[in-house]
Parts: C-alpha cells; sequence; structure tokens
C-alpha cells in the first residue's frame, strides 16, 4: 500500500495524487502540512509535501514520485511510448513548474493569504512570467492534450498549476498572463470532466478551510 502524504490544496499533492487515481493504484492518504520538526524531516528531507511511504520507506519530490510510479506501474502508461515524445513530456511539465509556477508562486501571499509583495517582486514576476508563459505557448500541443494526443503526467501537471498561475497573475499584476495562450481555457474546462478530476477537486474544495487555519495559525514548525 502507498501512503501519499500532504494536504488536498496542494498542486504537487494533486498532480501525483491525479497519477495514482489514473492508474488505478491502490493507496491511502495522511493528511500533513510542511514542517520543520525533527520527526517530519525524517520523512520528508525538506519538510515538504508531498511525498510517499511505501512499505514505511518515505519518497519525496512530486516529480520523482511520478518517475517512480511510471517504473513500478508501467500499465496503463502516463509517459508517451516514443522516448523522444516522453522527453518533450518531461520538458513540458519542467517549464510549467519553473517557468510559470515557480515565478507565480512569488505572488501567492498577496493574491491568496491577505499579505502582499514589493513593487520589485512584482516587476520580476511579470518579466519572468511573460516569458514563460511565451517558452510555453511555444511547447504545449493542445491536441487535445497539453503533449498531445493522449493524457499524459504533463496534464496531471497542468490542470493543477494552470489556473492557479492565472488567477495569482491577475489579482496581483492585473492581468492573467496565460490569457494571450487561446487554447488554455477550453483546454481546462475539457479535463473538469474527468471523473478522477472531479473526486480531487470535491476533496480540495473540502481541504481549504483546515488549509486556511494552518496559514493563518500554523503549529510549531
Amino acid at each position: 500500500m502507498i501512503k501519499l502524504c500532504g494536504f488536498p490544496v496542494s498542486n504537487y499533492y494533486n498532480k501525483v495524487k491525479l497519477a495514482l487515481l489514473e492508474k488505478g493504484i491502490a493507496f491511502e492518504e495522511e493528511t500533513l502540512f510542511p514542517s520543520k520538526r525533527e520527526g517530519f524531516l525524517a520523512r520528508s528531507p525538506m519538510g515538504k509535501v508531498p511525498f510517499v511511504e511505501i512499505d514505511g520507506q518515505p519518497i519525496a519530490e512530486s516529480q520523482v514520485l511520478l518517475e517512480y510510479l511510471e517504473e513500478a506501474y508501467p500499465s496503463p502508461a502516463l509517459y508517451p511510448h516514443d522516448l523522444l515524445q516522453r522527453a518533450k513530456c518531461r520538458e513540458i511539465i519542467q517549464f510549467i513548474e519553473l517557468h510559470l509556477e515557480l515565478p507565480a508562486r512569488t505572488l501567492y501571499p498577496q493574491a491568496f493569504y491577505g499579505g502582499s509583495v514589493s513593487e520589485e517582486v512584482k516587476a520580476r514576476a511579470a518579466e519572468l512570467l511573460a516569458h514563460g508563459a511565451a517558452a510555453f505557448n511555444r511547447l504545449a500541443k493542445f491536441a487535445p492534450y497539453v503533449a498531445g494526443n493522449e493524457f499524459t503526467y504533463a496534464d496531471c501537471a497542468a490542470y493543477f498549476h494552470l489556473p492557479v498561475i492565472a488567477r495569482a497573475s491577475k489579482a496581483v499584476l492585473g492581468a492573467d498572463v496565460l490569457a494571450p495562450i487561446a487554447p488554455v481555457r477550453g483546454y481546462i474546462e475539457m479535463l473538469k470532466q474527468r471523473p478522477h478530476i472531479q473526486r480531487i477537486d470535491a476533496d480540495r474544495a473540502a481541504g481549504v478551510q483546515e488549509f486556511m487555519a494552518y496559514v493563518a495559525k500554523p503549529p510549531g514548525r
């Protein structure tokens, strides 16, 4: 049995959860928030989530977890069989997470948590996001899935990251950085019809109150 540890509002947690569901892998969930406590660090060295435990052995980092799942449970495949297309799928994931989600994350305190960010942070995020969005537009296929004609791990990442990036940039910078990429809206609406995504969206909505309580008054870390 695989235990998935983290919280249902996390994009990275949901990326892994969707992969588990799409592959039909049995798993259980343990709700945990990031922590710097020693016992937690023994399970997740950077104190982050998600991580999984397999026979008591913890493994961290969401992309590492996807690679493990594909090797341990190769069917149904969530990477293309062609090695070049498999690499292109990984490339899209990397671009979304490094060149869109990472700079957008600097805006989250103001976008979602009632805080504020400096003008310097806004300017830097705007520059990086514009560059990242242009690169993503050149890479994404939307045919109809983000990496081509098959549902892949790239979709597991894109569905949970792209709407958050859009909301954060619009809320803080005044414009949705993804709006010029016309297929994004229809793509997200298409994926919303998948039963496993509907299940995760429901779990995410149910977990918001607990997550906001953690943000407002986090326990000792």
